[in-house]
């Protein structure tokens, strides 16, 4: 894998890092158990200035088929709402 994979797409509107459906985080975290997006911070309205793109810093969703030691292994993820949180919508069970 070279670098880390970008967020291709975060539908998560009230999150501070994301503006325009992308996420602008420096490096995302994706949960444990469950594949919720970590790095989530309710915006309040606010969103960061920031212009790259996000990246996934890392991953600890185990049973993750993308998941390679702890680190996302897939080229691209989305994120997108699931419940009351944001998920990564790229998560394959093992």
């Amino acid at each position: 894998m070279n670098g880390l994979p970008i967020v291709s797409k975060c539908e998560e509107n009230d999150c501070f890092y994301n503006r325009d459906d992308a996420c602008h985080a420096a490096a995302i975290n994706v949960g444990q158990a469950h594949p919720r997006c970590d790095t989530f911070a309710r915006t309040g309205g606010n969103h960061i200035s920031r212009q790259p793109v996000g990246l996934v810093g890392a991953c600890h969703v185990a049973a993750c088929r993308w998941n390679t030691d702890l680190m996302c292994s897939a080229s691209a993820i989305s994120v997108g709402r699931h419940g009351d949180h944001p998920d990564c919508l790229t998560f394959e069970k093992t």
